[in-house]
């Protein structure tokens, strides 16, 4: 595990066992404030420890930027802190969370121990957090779940962008329009350092730079499903066609598991524009007229000089003769890459509260 400080009182846990998944600490005179867990309870253990030798007032808060188990599972070690996410985030650990957690014990011995630990404080649109002379702004953003969120640290300028920042953007769970959404909002805030979810932390003079090549990628992603849609072309064509150099983003960070999001983008996608054409984006479908229109015709092959007169008034007969268009070829099976997220259910009543 990788630790880093991007201020005189805030640290960044960084995940050597999962995907670089990253958790933050603030620590203030009033107690400590915990930014998602870790997923392995070795890894978090070695966070609460860490903060146990720096803050004196113990650890106040955790809080969740989404459901997802890489971010939670380790909730339940944090036994005297009050835990808070988004009124969805607690919704869809009641509906998903105790199935998901079955399977990956199955299929991770280390998860043995984890228990579920659903937040104790829930909000929705916006909260704001004070303790110990730090304002934390907790904000929803959507897309690459339902629930996620982001936390501004004010008097730091610092962002905890959770999973709307990544190397990245993975709307597998969630939903592009939503994430592009959520990653514009962030372009009029002025930020010394964003936390990305997974990776790296960003620098100022990176910021800009980042957000806008995670919108490229997804306006770029997207046009390559309707591409593949409008073309017919199947998945597997899809994806040998459409890899993620071609949509902007470099397949090197996260040790090359960015490949394997893209991919997952790309099916996810295409697969909903297929069940209901009209998500697809206006700007991508004319792209894609525009692209079948370009596309070479196939030549026409050339007639025998050698075959008598007959074989020619055939061949002739035969260009003026209506040609019927082939159907497309049937698609071939392709396994859907697996999200690591349980089926979704219905979600519960939401419960709401605000603490100021």
């Amino acid at each position: 595990m990788h630790r880093e400080r991007i201020s005189d009182d805030i640290y960044v846990f960084t995940s050597s066992l999962y995907a670089q998944v990253t958790a933050g600490v603030i620590v203030t005179p009033a107690g400590a404030v915990v930014i998602d867990t870790l997923p392995f309870p070795s890894e978090t253990r070695q966070v609460i420890d860490y903060i146990e030798r720096r803050s004196p007032a113990g650890i106040r808060y955790v809080i969740y930027t989404h459901y997802h188990a890489d971010h939670t599972y380790g909730g339940y070690l944090f036994r005297n802190a009050q835990v808070i996410s988004h009124a969805q985030c607690r919704d869809l650990l009641m509906t998903r969370g105790e199935a998901g957690l079955q399977l990956a014990r199955q299929q991770n011995p280390g998860l043995a121990d984890v228990r579920l630990r659903l937040p104790d404080i829930v909000f929705t649109g916006e909260m704001t957090l004070r303790i110990g002379g730090k304002t934390l702004v907790l904000s929803h953003s959507p897309g690459h779940t339902p629930d996620c969120i982001t936390i501004y640290v004010k008097e730091d300028k610092i962002l905890f962008a959770s999973d709307t920042v990544m190397p990245v953007p993975y709307i597998v769970d969630g939903d592009a329009d939503q994430m592009l959404g959520s990653l514009a909002r962030l372009k009029s805030m002025a930020l010394e350092n964003v936390v990305q979810g997974h990776g790296e932390i960003v620098l100022r003079g990176e910021i800009g730079e980042a957000v806008n090549s995670s919108i490229n990628y997804l306006n770029k992603m997207q046009g390559a499903a309707a591409n593949a849609l409008l073309l017919n072309q199947s998945r597997d064509d899809m994806l040998r066609e459409y890899d993620i150099e071609s949509c902007g983003k470099a397949r090197i960070a996260l040790n090359g598991l960015v490949q394997q999001l893209h991919a997952a983008n790309l099916i996810t996608t295409y697969d909903r524009f297929t069940a209901d054409r009209t998500r697809v984006p206006a700007g991508a479908k004319a792209r894609a007229i525009a692209r079948a229109k370009d596309a070479p015709a196939p030549k026409a092959k050339p007639v025998d000089k050698k075959a008598g007169k007959g074989a020619a008034r055939s061949a002739s007969a035969a260009k003026k003769a209506p040609v019927a268009k082939p159907a497309p070829a049937a698609k071939p099976a392709t396994a859907r890459p697996s999200t690591a997220k349980p089926a979704a259910t219905k979600p519960a009543a939401k419960k709401t509260a605000s603490r100021k």
